[in-house]
């Protein structure tokens, strides 16, 4: 079956594109030869999420996931790694550790890791669940698998954590 696409929009590299209230820019990652892809910071007012569902490697996070509220990324694999090089060309998907590396270093502090692999899709949920959690702690970076039903919520600090320099605004995933 197919569904088409009645409003088609180009997002180029590298700049900002608003479509109703909300702002996407597409940031060019690595991850395949025969289907590349892009990564997306989504922003509406003050909040904002990167999704980067496919990726080998994130030119750059540091910059890429500056002020980011929440990253939602490839969940194929938790600590192997499955890139490789073909014809000079890193393809594959970056472990969840590596993500949660790039999440540290541009001190986001919550990820969401989605379009999991077969260990997890297949595994017992709460044991990949609890393992992720655990790999987040270690960076610092409160990570969780995406289910089905989740929804992403913003809300804004409360007024006592803004009082102690708290400025950011935090999200709560739910179902």
């Amino acid at each position: 079956m197919r569904f088409p696409i009645r409003d088609r929009r180009i997002i180029p590299l590298m700049q900002t594109v608003k479509i109703g209230r909300v702002n996407f820019k597409a940031y060019r990652v690595e991850h395949s030869i025969r289907a590349p892809a892009v990564g997306y910071r989504v922003s509406v007012k003050a909040a904002s999420f990167f999704y980067l569902p496919d990726v080998a490697k994130l030119p750059n996070p540091a910059a890429a996931l500056r002020s980011v509220d929440v990253y939602i990324g490839d969940g194929a694999t938790v600590r192997r790694s499955m890139v490789r090089v073909k014809d000079g060309t890193l393809i594959g998907h970056a472990a969840i550790t590596t993500q949660l590396e790039w999440c540290a270093t541009a001190q986001l502090h919550q990820a969401i890791f989605t379009h999991c692999g077969s260990a997890i899709v297949r595994g017992n949920a709460r044991f990949f669940a609890l393992i992720v959690r655990n790999l987040g702690r270690e960076h610092d970076v409160d990570a969780r698998i995406a289910s089905d039903g989740d929804r992403l919520l913003f809300a804004k600090t409360d007024q006592r954590k803004r009082r102690h320099g708290a400025r950011r605004r935090h999200c709560l995933l739910g179902s």
